[in-house]
């Protein structure tokens, strides 16, 4: 893995931003997975700040979000597609037809994830896997558990994910859907590239055991140690136990 640390929350997420803007300007038609949660609402903004400012193009871009939240419609305010609406898609030229995501509301949900693997397929794979970290080692909604699941899955989710999921359910986990659908970890391992950007001191321990410890599918996010291309960007809170 290739770690970088930095002094700041907003150096970590504007350095991980100016990799992925150098990585459409290398590769316009480039495949991006995304993430949701706190950590990338900086990263978000400092790309919409690229793209206002004249310096990046998104038409060609095609993306691809990690999860949702399984019995929320797209337009609701607590799922993460309108967290993306809010945070990157409205701000930046993406089309919307290049815009891949799961549909938390499908009436058969293995079937939707059967038709977002199909999707991921198609287009070749991701090329540039964008990730953060739960406290709990997941990645995507890839929970710790005896297995790991290889394909675009329904999970149930951990409590701790559920409380760190609460502020956009007005502060309550017991209102954050207890089921999410998630790319599976077959995806992620295959994608060609590997960011993942983590900060506060809430994050080092799972840092420190995914960097330092054993790959297990206790920790999901340890099992990017066994793969190429992982670049980690952290601020000096998350990367305090290195």
């Amino acid at each position: 893995m290739n770690v970088r640390c930095f002094d700041s929350p907003e150096q970590a997420t504007a350095a991980l931003a100016g990799r992925i803007a150098d990585a459409i300007r290398d590769r316009p038609a480039l495949v991006l997975g995304l993430p949701t949660g706190r950590t990338p609402i900086s990263l978000y903004a400092e790309l919409r700040r690229l793209h206002a400012a004249g310096a990046l193009d998104f038409s060609r871009v095609s993306t691809f979000n990690l999860d949702e939240f399984v019995g929320l419609e797209a337009s609701d305010a607590g799922s993460f597609r309108q967290y993306m609406e809010r945070h990157l898609f409205r701000g930046v030229n993406l089309a919307r037809e290049r815009i891949h995501f799961l549909d938390g509301a499908a009436t058969d949900p293995d079937t939707e994830c059967a038709r977002y693997e199909n999707a991921l397929d198609a287009a070749g794979g991701i090329d540039l896997q964008v990730l953060g970290i739960g406290v709990n080692g997941h990645i995507g909604f890839n929970e710790p558990g005896d297995s790991l699941i290889s394909r675009t899955h329904r999970v149930t989710l951990a409590d701790t994910t559920r409380r760190d999921n609460a502020a956009a359910f007005g502060g309550d986990a017991a209102r954050v859907p207890a089921e999410a659908l998630t790319i599976g970890m077959g995806a992620i391992m295959r994608a060609s590239a590997v960011a993942l950007v983590a900060t506060g001191p809430e994050k080092a321990s799972c840092i420190e055991r995914m960097i330092r410890g054993p790959v297990t599918a206790r920790l999901p996010a340890s099992f990017l140690q066994l793969r190429r291309h992982v670049e980690v960007y952290l601020d000096r809170a998350a990367a305090r136990r290195l």
